[in-house]
């Protein structure tokens, strides 16, 4: 999968949009481990889909490459690098992202989970030109609950999720009423195949709804 430069000094993964139907660009926006093989394996599944991906590599101004083990060790280096990782830096990289997609698409979309997911809840808030966006289990929401989405978003939690209890998610509910929020009946990162809490059913269902709104979008 290529690496191609944003304007903000950072690499992305590209993965260019297959088959016949061409359906917009998205971004996919990493859980704290980095572009690692399940991030690289989501943007490929999308690219498959008919989006043409990029994976902005969020971190690797912390490390090159940047990538963190699924174990203690790995959670708090990728915390440790979101604690050094601002939003508003966060922002322009994922601008820049958007406005590379512009060049070639008119609709772009932005997904993403864990980290990820707050990372589209700000660009759906802040960044110019999203058509609409999707939201995973993205548990920093609730730092940006001022701020109001100006593209459609949705979001996805786990009911049995014990860093995002369901008193947070109703929270997001009650700040912003007009945004669907979807609860599953399944853990931290169900959407994951390469984790503890994957739940196939429940990420096929997540999948529909998000290619399903940004279809529509």
């Amino acid at each position: 999968m290529p690496m191609i430069q944003l304007s903000t000094g950072i690499p992305a993964l590209f993965e260019p949009a297959q088959g016949d139907q061409r359906r917009g660009g998205l971004i996919v926006a990493q859980e704290i481990f980095g572009l690692n093989a399940n991030i690289r394996a989501l943007c490929a599944r999308f690219a498959a889909d008919g989006f043409d991906v990029l994976a902005p590599a969020y971190f690797d101004r912390i490390e090159a490459d940047f990538i963190a083990a699924y174990d203690q060790d790995g959670i708090q280096k990728g915390l440790s690098a979101v604690r050094a990782t601002s939003w508003d830096q966060v922002t322009a990289d994922t601008q820049a992202a958007i406005d590379l997609l512009h060049q070639t698409q008119t609709r772009i979309f932005v997904t993403g989970f864990c980290w990820g997911g707050t990372v589209a809840w700000v660009a759906a808030c802040r960044c110019a030109g999203v058509t609409a966006a999707s939201g995973f289990y993205g548990r920093m929401i609730n730092m940006f609950l001022a701020e109001t989405p100006k593209a459609p978003i949705e979001l996805h939690y786990g009911d049995n999720d014990p860093g995002i209890p369901l008193s947070l998610v109703d929270e997001v509910r009650a700040a912003h009423p007009q945004v669907p929020v979807h609860i599953y009946p399944a853990g931290h990162g169900f959407f994951s195949d390469r984790g503890h809490d994957f739940d196939p059913t429940q990420a096929d269902l997540a999948w529909a709804r998000t290619i399903d709104l940004f279809h529509r979008s």
